[in-house]
């Protein structure tokens, strides 16, 4: 690991939903102001440590967690905890863009608003648009409809509306699979940018995505029992060009997946 501070923790981390446990003993920490992958084939886990992380899963009928996700020195999962506070703290970026059927501009002081902001709202819609390398493109029709942007105009504004509330970390869960690639490389330009102000763990089955813009990256796969868990876990040039585990460097190197 480098000098960096660790942000957040996650020790001995089950989820099940129902009798099925999706993801085992999952043991990870995530640094400050860094982008963290994770990687693996389908069905093993990713989106739902991704989810337990701002607890979404919450919202999954029959889901229970098990062990810790330490944030600030404190477990989420204490009772004492609120969700919905804690995904302030937390915010997440989904696969589909989803704005909200509403003005551009309303897309961001939504959010703001339901979370107490008090300032400039005008302000705060330019500094998350700017924020989001989408201020350029939008400035003279903030009053239109977020449906008429493009699919990634939609998500970047997405990715604005989860940064005016200020949050320390951004989830994002395949935020680049449903665009083309120019647009995708805007979605990493941004993300590179973003990190020097937040947090960013982002759920990927792109390797060259995960190895042009991480720092760190998780590669998680299936067991006999269907449960994900974690591979290997390094810095993404160590997982890229030295594997330590043999599943890590098949799984990279496309034979299997």
């Amino acid at each position: 690991m480098d000098d960096a501070d660790t942000i957040l923790n996650l020790k001995d981390l089950n989820v099940y939903y129902g009798t099925f446990r999706a993801v085992r003993d999952i043991n990870l920490d995530i640094l400050r102001n860094r982008i963290t992958a994770i990687i693996g084939p389908s069905g093993c886990g990713k989106s739902t440590v991704l989810r337990a992380i701002n607890r979404m899963n919450d919202l999954v009928e029959g889901t229970r967690t098990e062990g810790e996700i330490t944030f600030h020195g404190r477990n989420i999962y204490n009772p004492e905890v609120d969700a919905v506070l804690l995904r302030k703290q937390i915010g997440m970026v989904f696969q589909k863009p989803n704005p909200f059927p509403r003005s551009i501009s309303e897309n961001i002081t939504w959010g703001a608003k339901i979370n107490g902001y008090k300032g400039n709202m005008e302000e705060l819609v330019e500094e998350s648009l700017k924020g989001a390398a989408l201020w350029d493109e939008v400035k003279d029709k903030l009053q239109e409809h977020a449906l008429q942007l493009s699919g990634g105009q939609q998500q970047r504004l997405c990715i604005a509306r989860a940064i005016a509330i200020k949050p320390e970390i951004i989830l994002m869960d395949e935020p680049a699979s449903a665009l083309d690639p120019i647009a995708t490389l805007k979605i990493e330009d941004l993300m590179k940018t973003l990190s020097s102000d937040f947090t960013i763990i982002i759920v990927t089955h792109n390797m060259q995505q995960a190895s042009r813009i991480s720092d760190y990256t998780a590669f998680l796969m299936t067991d006999e029992n269907r449960s994900g868990h974690l591979v290997e876990y390094d810095k993404t040039s160590e997982i890229f060009i030295r594997p330590k585990n043999k599943k890590t460097e098949d799984y990279i190197s496309g034979r299997f997946g």
